[in-house]
């Protein structure tokens, strides 16, 4: 029986309070104890040491009880270094790298306190580094243990966090001053980060991203996270390492494939915000590849294209992520490339890798942006002549239209009820875009299967 609109008004009218009073009230330490004061009274003078906090407390009565609002900011400080030979015994940077302030740095470099190390470490990296690793800590007479694991896309789960953590609880670390040390590419520092994040709600964790995909782009950022339920990255949070220390002399051993992976996610920050990379990447993409983004004048900027490049992408990416790190705002240009790719990834694991599904992504897109205007027949052009410069797939036979279209109401589904769609507008230039219509995207994929699979088709037959 339906409820008539009279019955309703009377419920609303019986919940909603009435001429709430409302208080604000700051909130200070005076020793060891924690008090309310409202906001704008000031404070009582006191010889003991008085504390604010940014955090606030409003308190609403009314007719119906009380409601109390907590606002409490927080606030995350974390590095993102270059370095050179990370595991040369004389660097302290993966020992004393993370410590910011100067006098809790003098603290640890003289303290007669035991040095100890918790390592996670990707197990074919292990097999490249891990006698260097070994050799690092036992120089610089550290207790470590490292901990090798395979890390890829079909053991990220649940299981291997907790695996993680019974051998973090078994070897006993300090969560203030201890910090984990994760070593691999982004499957690795994405599983312990999570794994961090969870042992005694929150220990310091650095990352070493191993992968050019890694140093560029899950090392970063804040996100953590594990497949679940046969959906990427399905459970995860937001808790940044304390520190990032960024070695290219890693990439020098990956093969060239995953090099082309990792420019993938970097093709994606020049076409979202950065032409001079766009235009970069275009020119030098082959030779960064040939190359394995080595330099010879270190980390001397000396018109260096891998270190030019690498920086560039990190700024644009640090750009993006540090004003919304949590994601509160969903209007992100970082997730162009990643609507229709995670469905895609998962749906042919192992066959693809991550930048790869990526670049199918934005492939499809670049039509998406051409049929609604965004583009001209050119830049279009420019854009997948340049993606297979940098040997990126431009097209795949899964990515059907019924895929595409289930991963669009998937993302739907957690973007608040909208599309939410970074386009380009141009070569480094970008919007978001809620009104892209079903036609649109049934003409994009036509024009995209009949320019881009035809020539995957007659690549093959060339090869």
């Amino acid at each position: 029986m339906p409820v008539s609109e009279e019955i309703l008004a009377k419920k609303t009218t019986a919940v909603m309070p009435e001429n709430p009073r409302q208080t604000d009230f700051q909130l200070v330490r005076v020793k060891s104890t924690w008090c309310r004061i409202k906001k704008g009274e000031a404070i009582c003078n006191s010889e003991d040491k008085i504390t604010t906090s940014q955090a606030k407390i409003g308190k609403s009565v009314s007719d119906i009880g009380i409601s109390w609002t907590i606002e409490a900011p927080i606030s995350f400080c974390y590095k993102v270094v270059e370095t050179c030979s990370l595991l040369d015994p004389a660097n302290s940077t993966l020992l004393f790298g993370h410590i910011i302030d100067p006098q809790q740095l003098e603290m640890a470099i003289n303290s007669e306190r035991e040095q100890r190390r918790f390592i996670v470490m990707d197990q074919i990296v292990d097999e490249y580094y891990g006698s260097k690793v070994r050799k690092y800590f036992e120089a610089n007479n550290v207790h470590y243990k490292i901990l090798s694991l395979p890390t890829t896309e079909e053991t990220k789960s649940m299981d291997l966090v907790l695996s993680i953590l019974q051998e973090v609880h078994n070897f006993g670390i300090d969560r203030r001053k201890e910090p984990i040390i994760a070593i691999g590419g982004g499957v690795c520092l994405d599983i312990v980060g999570l794994a961090a994040s969870l042992y005694r709600r929150r220990t310091p964790y650095i990352r070493v991203p191993t992968t050019l995909l890694a140093y560029v782009d899950a090392s970063v950022g804040a996100k953590n996270g594990v497949n679940f339920l046969q959906c990427k990255n399905k459970l995860g949070g937001y808790t940044p390492p304390v520190a990032t220390f960024l070695d290219r002399s890693f990439i020098q051993t990956i093969p060239r494939r995953h090099i082309s992976n990792g420019l993938g996610e970097i093709l994606k920050m020049a076409l979202m915000k950065h032409k001079g990379l766009f235009d970069l990447l275009k020119s030098r993409g082959k030779y960064m590849l040939d190359t394995k983004f080595q330099s010879h004048n270190g980390l001397v900027n000396r018109g260096d294209a891998a270190l030019k490049t690498t920086r560039l992408a990190i700024e644009t990416m640090l750009e993006e992520l540090a004003p919304n790190l949590w994601e509160d705002d969903l209007d992100r240009l970082v997730d162009f490339g990643h609507l229709i790719s995670p469905e895609l990834e998962m749906k042919v694991l192992p066959s693809l890798m991550h930048g790869e599904a990526v670049n199918i992504d934005m492939a499809f897109m670049t039509y998406v942006a051409y049929e609604r205007g965004l583009l001209t027949t050119e830049e279009k052009a420019d854009i997948i002549q340049c993606m297979k410069g940098l040997e990126l797939p431009v097209w795949h036979d899964d990515c059907n239209v019924h895929l595409i279209k289930r991963a669009l109401v998937e993302r739907l589904k957690h973007c608040g009820g909208q599309m939410r769609m970074p386009l380009p507008t141009g070569l480094g230039t970008a919007e978001i875009f809620n009104d892209i219509s079903e036609d649109t995207l049934e003409r994009a994929y036509k024009l995209w299967a009949s320019e881009c699979k035809a020539a995957m088709e007659e690549d093959f037959l060339i090869h």
